[in-house]
């Protein structure tokens, strides 16, 4: 049995959707701190949020006072410190047992002058002083200012544009925009370049965190980035905020574990992950003991310290999504999304060949009609709440994607 890290720093990220970030193909977009943890860690390809709920990803990863990564932590004696930028996300259990700072994220209007003054420099500031005060063995910050304010100075944002790119929008505001056959595609393309910028500041206050852990050896800790939930940026007829299909950009989100063994090195791995997933992982990690498994609950999480040891796990068939905008039926090579019913009517869903088909552009349903049919009705349970029947009705071979 590995001895138990030194620490672990875990690092949530809500509004960050995997396909814009380099460690997962866009190399247009500058993050060399998330690019050299990839190389010294473990990525998950497709970890998939089971809704869009930051608070369930949050539970689901770390748990509470009572179950999960926290409780484990407590339970061994850990002192923990949790930084967040959004309280809703803190269980209310854990108030007294742990230490809690809280640095609010503030919707602007305008964009910061200089780096210290933007959210996630606040924010992230907070937890380095923590790291760097040591005393303590489990360490959470949360950034949710992705979602609430884009104030990356100008530099950040203009590295981004092109000599002859149109301006793109000006201020902080975090866009809500419903995309139509006159919107104007340098608009989307504008807000894409603020975010990026916005990526680039959140890499260098991840930077200047990762700088201030212990040096590697028996003091090196364990490091999981993750993504709680994504944001929409134009694939599918939205950009920002507010309501929209489960679709990739929205629920497939991005995780890297560094182990503070340094195991598994700059893999990959592509099996279907859930938040729950991760956080059986750094229960096992923290505990030595190999959660238990409910195979009639498969929903719940199961550790995968199995990949870091031996690259062995038992393969996920499948997630579930449940979305306050639709549902969809994640499996290794399919992703069925439904949306919500409407005024126009009750949707007949979507399927995507995953995952070749990265970005949802092609619906194949006419063309896989047995495949549709089938995933199909796993949706129409999730719809109706029967969320054991769409986890655990068996699938077809063709269903899983296999060939």
């Amino acid at each position: 049995m590995t001895p138990a890290p030194a620490g672990i720093l875990v690092v949530t990220v809500d509004r960050l959707p995997a396909w814009i970030l380099p460690a997962y193909g866009a190399t247009w977009v500058a993050m060399p701190t998330l690019d050299a943890m990839a190389g010294r860690g473990l990525v998950f390809d497709r970890l998939i949020a089971n809704g869009d709920d930051p608070r369930r990803a949050a539970a689901d990863l770390l748990g509470d006072a009572g179950q999960g990564l926290l409780a484990a932590a407590m339970a061994a004696g850990w002192p923990m410190t949790l930084v967040t930028d959004d309280e809703s996300l803190v269980p209310a259990d854990l108030a007294a047992r742990a230490t809690v700072r809280h640095v609010a994220a503030r919707s602007k209007m305008d964009v910061e002058d200089d780096e210290e003054g933007t959210n996630l420099a606040r924010l992230f500031a907070v937890a380095e002083g923590v790291v760097k005060a040591g005393g303590q063995r489990l360490v959470w910050c949360h950034a949710g200012s992705l979602g609430v304010a884009w104030d990356a100075p100008g530099e950040f944002r203009d590295a981004y544009i092109d000599p002859d790119d149109p301006p793109p929008p000006a201020g902080a505001g975090v866009p809500a925009v419903d995309l139509g056959a006159d919107t104007d595609p340098d608009l989307v393309v504008g807000l894409r370049q603020v975010f990026a910028g916005q990526l680039t500041l959140l890499d260098h206050c991840l930077g200047r965190l990762l700088d201030a852990l212990p040096a590697d050896g028996d003091e090196a800790w364990t490091v999981l980035v993750a993504g709680l939930r994504g944001l929409p940026l134009g694939l599918h007829g939205r950009v920002g905020l507010g309501p929209i299909a489960p679709f990739g950009e929205l629920v497939h989100v991005p995780a890297i574990i560094a182990d503070a063994c340094g195991r598994m090195a700059a893999q990959r791995y592509g099996g279907l992950t859930l938040h729950a997933d991760l956080g059986a992982t750094l229960v096992e990690l923290v505990t030595g003991a190999t959660c238990a498994v409910d195979p009639l609950r498969t929903w719940l999480g199961r550790s995968l310290v199995g990949l870091l040891e031996s690259w062995t796990v038992v393969e996920r068939d499948r997630v579930i999504v449940a979305g306050s905008a639709g549902c969809a039926v994640v499996t290794p090579g399919w992703q069925f999304v439904r949306a919500a019913p409407s005024a126009a009517g009750p949707s007949s869903g979507r399927l995507f060949a995953k995952p070749d088909d990265y970005f949802e552009v092609c619906d194949v349903a006419n063309r896989c009609p047995a495949v549709a049919d089938e995933l199909a009705s796993i949706s129409a349970a999730v719809a109706a709440g029967d969320v054991e029947r769409a986890w655990a009705e068996p699938l077809s071979a063709a269903a899983r994607g296999a060939t």
